[in-house]
């Protein structure tokens, strides 16, 4: 009975799932949605930068850094 029970526990904590990108995490999933969606707005305007406001500038400067294949040099 102690070997089946213990079988389980390890089953079970083996089967629990701590990756933030998984559906059960939805706190960071809403808010990864919410992102992208002003990041598609922003991507549609970037066509002409002058009619971005400061921030819809600063997000798309984020995103093309995150993008390039510079060396981060802050480490």
């Amino acid at each position: 009975m102690r070997l089946i029970l213990s079988l389980f526990i390890i089953l079970l904590i083996n089967n629990c799932s701590l990756n933030k990108d998984s559906q059960y995490w939805t706190e960071d999933s809403i808010q990864k949605n919410d992102e992208q969606k002003k990041l598609s707005k922003i991507l549609k305007k970037s066509k002409d930068i002058t009619t971005m406001t400061l921030e819809e500038y600063k997000i798309y400067i984020e995103d093309y850094t995150k993008k390039s294949n510079y060396p981060d040099i802050s480490k």
